[in-house]
C-alpha cells in the first residue's frame, strides 16, 4: 500500500493510484491531496493492522514478497505515519539505517573502509578544530533533504561564512519540513566524492535483489555547484549503467540486509570505482520526479513495477537509436531574493527556451522556496538549452 503526503503529488501518480486500484492510507494527508474518485482508501488503523501482521508473517515463517503488499511513501512526511504507527516492526529502523547518514556511514563502512566521514553536533560547529581536517569536505544535516543545508568547505577561511549561511538556512526551512525530513541537531562532515553523480530509483525485492527502475544523471553548472537543477535520462545513460549500479545497489543492500524497500540512490562513479552519495528510504525521487521523468522518457510506470513487483524489461525499453535526453530540471529559488521580494514568476518564458515542454508543474515558491519543475525532450545535439539552465539563477523570469 502508498502512504502519501505534503507537499505534492503528480497528477500521473493520481492517476497510477486509481487506475491500479492501489490502496492508498486515508491519512489526513492523504485525503487533503486532491485524490482521484473511485482511488482504493483503506482506513489508517486498518492499514497498519495489516502491515504488522505481514512483518510478523514474514519474520516468524519466512514468507516472501507474495504474502507482502509494498510499501511505497512520495514523500519523507509520511515517515512520521510510520514512526507512529508501525514502531512495533523493523521498518522505521530500517528506514534509519538510510535517513540517517551518519548511520549509513557507520554501518556501511566495512564497504568503503577508506572513506572518511565525522559527526558533529550542530553547537559544536562554530568550535570544531577544522583546520585539522582535509580539505576540501562536504558538510549537510544528518538527516536532510534536497541540497538543504549542504554546503562545499574548500578552506579554513570559508568555514564562519558557510555557518552563517547554515545558521540562516535552518531558519527558513525548520517551519516547512517536519523533524523526520530535515533535522539539524546533527551534521555530518565527509571527504568530497568526485566523479560523475548518478541519480537511481531502485527497489529491493524479497530476495533482496536491487531491481533498477529509473537512472537520472545529475549535471553540475560548475565544480562548486551541490544544487540539485538538471538531471538527464536517455537509453544510452541506462543501458550504459544498469548492469554497473544494479550490482552495487544489491552489494550496499545485502551489507545492510534490506529486502522489500524502495530506495533513490544518488552516487557517483570515477574510474570504475562507485561511492554512495546518500539512500533515500521508502520512495523514489521526491516530489514525484525522477520516477515521473522515467515514465516519460520509457514509456513504463516506476510505481506500478515496483507495486507489482516486476522487473522493468529493459532489453526491449532499450532497442533502437534513439538519441532523446529527458531531463529533469528543479527550479529552486537561486535568485538571491526572499520569497517576498518576488511578485511572479514568469513560466511562459522558461517554456520558451525548451525546444520540447512535456510537463511544468508551478510550485508556491511562497512556501517550498522553489518555483516549480520543468520535465523536457531534447535532441542529443541540443544540450545547450539544458546548459544554459544550468547556468541560470532564474533572475530573467522573476519579477520583483
Amino acid at each position: 500500500m502508498f502512504l502519501i503526503d505534503q507537499p505534492y503529488i503528480s497528477d500521473f501518480f493520481r492517476q497510477t493510484l486509481k487506475e491500479h486500484c492501489i490502496p492508498v492510507v486515508a491519512t489526513p494527508a492523504a485525503l487533503q491531496l486532491d485524490l482521484l474518485p473511485g482511488t482504493n482508501l483503506i482506513n489508517p488503523a486498518e492499514a497498519a493492522a495489516q502491515i504488522r501482521a505481514q512483518v510478523e508473517a514474514r519474520s516468524s515463517t519466512g514468507a516472501d514478497s507474495a504474502q507482502y503488499s509494498p510499501l511505497y511513501t512520495t514523500s519523507e512526511n509520511a515517515l512520521d505515519w510510520i514512526a507512529a504507527n508501525l514502531a512495533d516492526t523493523n521498518i522505521p529502523a530500517t528506514i534509519n539505517l538510510f535517513k540517517d547518514k551518519l548511520e549509513f556511514r557507520r554501518r556501511t563502512k566495512a564497504l568503503f573502509p577508506d572513506f572518511f566521514f565525522q559527526g558533529v553536533q550542530h553547537a559544536d560547529l562554530a568550535t570544531l578544530a577544522v583546520d585539522e581536517l582535509k580539505f576540501p569536505f562536504i558538510i549537510k544535516p544528518s538527516v536532510g533533504f534536497f541540497s538543504m543545508g549542504v554546503h562545499k568547505v574548500h578552506t579554513p577561511e570559508d568555514w564562519k561564512p558557510i555557518l552563517a549561511r547554515i545558521d540562516a538556512e535552518i531558519a527558513s526551512l525548520q517551519q516547512v519540513y517536519p523533524r523526520a525530513v530535515l533535522d539539524t541537531a546533527t551534521f555530518i562532515l565527509e571527504e568530497c566524492i568526485e566523479g560523475d553523480e548518478f541519480a537511481v530509483d531502485a527497489y529491493f525485492d524479497s530476495s533482496g535483489k536491487a531491481v533498477v527502475v529509473g537512472i537520472h544523471q545529475h549535471l553540475f553548472a560548475s565544480a562548486n555547484d551541490v544544487s540539485d537543477r538538471v538531471y538527464i535520462t536517455s537509453k544510452q545513460i541506462v543501458s550504459t549503467y544498469l548492469e554497473e549500479f544494479t550490482d552495487f545497489a544489491t552489494t550496499v543492500g545485502a551489507q545492510l540486509g534490506v529486502r522489500n524497500f524502495p530506495v533513490h540512490i544518488e552516487l557517483r562513479r570515477q574510474g570504475g570505482i562507485i561511492l554512495p552519495i546518500e539512500i533515500n528510504p521508502m520512495r523514489f525521487g521526491g516530489w514525484c520526479t525522477t520516477a515521473d521523468s522515467t515514465a516519460m522518457a520509457f514509456g513504463f510506470n516506476p510505481y506500478v513495477a515496483y507495486y507489482t513487483q516486476q522487473e522493468p524489461d529493459w532489453s526491449t525499453i532499450l532497442q533502437g537509436g534513439d538519441t532523446t535526453v529527458n531531463s529533469m530540471i528543479v527550479l529552486d529559488n537561486s535568485t538571491g531574493l526572499a520569497p517576498d521580494e518576488i511578485v511572479a514568476f514568469d513560466y511562459a518564458a522558461l517554456a520558451s527556451n525548451f525546444e520540447r515542454v512535456l510537463e511544468l508543474r508551478p510550485i508556491d515558491y511562497r512556501r517550498y522556496n522553489v518555483f516549480g519543475f520543468l520535465f523536457s525532450a531534447t535532441r542529443g545535439d541540443n544540450m545547450l538549452e539544458l546548459e544554459r539552465i544550468l547556468q541560470s539563477d532564474l533572475r530573467e523570469y522573476v519579477r520583483q
